[in-house]
């Protein structure tokens, strides 16, 4: 399974086009991913067979939230599950860093409710134990994880990876994530045992109004200043290609 990590309905096109059969679907990638529209998600699942599992997070930075934030989130959570997302993203944590245990259940029991697949996303990367920190997802009875290892990139995190698959993986699905791309995804399935890989198939795009008389609205350094990410497709075709 290639899951592709889409900022956008045109993302999720190229995701399809490319031939990956699932899809994250976020906005604003360039702060990790926030809450998509929920026009976007509508037309990917009127367009596309595409499973596309929806990122539920309404701000960048950390993963410890106001009670407003939260209760804005279980609302994102429904609106989107009622209108054809397949599963969430989320991850709710403590000042600690821990697992936020009461949130955490609230959200899997939402979604689960409506049958689909709750997933908690990298802020499983910055809990102090990830053992005990999986454990938990576990017993609150988590679908996946979403991980790159607690590392930075997923192949530095790869022994991690591989031993939480080896007691865990038949308790919760790992889904490596962060760097994963047609010349590694192989390389992660083979020494870890998972059979998934996540990946943002990243390329550019330009848009010459980004910056104008003095005034910028770039997020990217340079060479890129002038450009916004884009999944491409080829780069879809070349990971699903790899792993076959």
């Amino acid at each position: 399974m290639i899951e592709v990590c889409a900022g956008s309905y045109q993302d999720c096109i190229a995701a399809y086009q490319g031939s990956a059969k699932r899809v994250e679907l976020n906005s604003a990638l360039s702060v990790g991913g926030l809450t998509p529209s929920v026009a976007s998600l509508i037309r990917v699942k009127k367009e596309t067979d595409l499973t596309v599992i929806c990122m539920v997070r309404v701000r960048a930075a950390g993963f410890c939230y106001e009670k407003e934030d939260v209760e804005i989130m279980f609302e994102d959570a429904k609106i989107l599950l009622e209108h054809g997302a397949d599963g969430i993203a989320f991850g709710f944590l403590n000042e600690n860093g821990t697992i936020c245990e009461e949130d955490t259940k609230r959200m899997i029991d939402l979604i689960h409710s409506y049958n689909k697949e709750a997933v908690f996303h990298r802020a499983f990367d910055v809990t102090p134990d990830a053992f005990e920190a999986i454990e938990t997802l576990i017993d609150l009875g988590c679908d996946r994880v979403l991980t790159s290892g607690q590392k930075s990139k997923a192949m530095e995190g790869i022994d991690l990876i591989k031993v939480l698959n080896n007691q865990y993986g038949d308790k919760i699905q790992i889904l490596p994530g962060s760097g994963m791309n047609a010349e590694n995804a192989k390389m992660m399935m083979n020494y870890t045992g998972v059979y998934q890989v996540h990946s943002s198939c990243k390329n550019y795009k330009t848009d010459t109004t980004t910056t104008k008389n003095g005034v910028s609205y770039s997020y990217l350094a340079s060479p890129h200043e002038n450009d916004y990410d884009v999944v491409d497709v080829e780069l879809v075709k070349k990971l699903v290609d790899s792993i076959k």
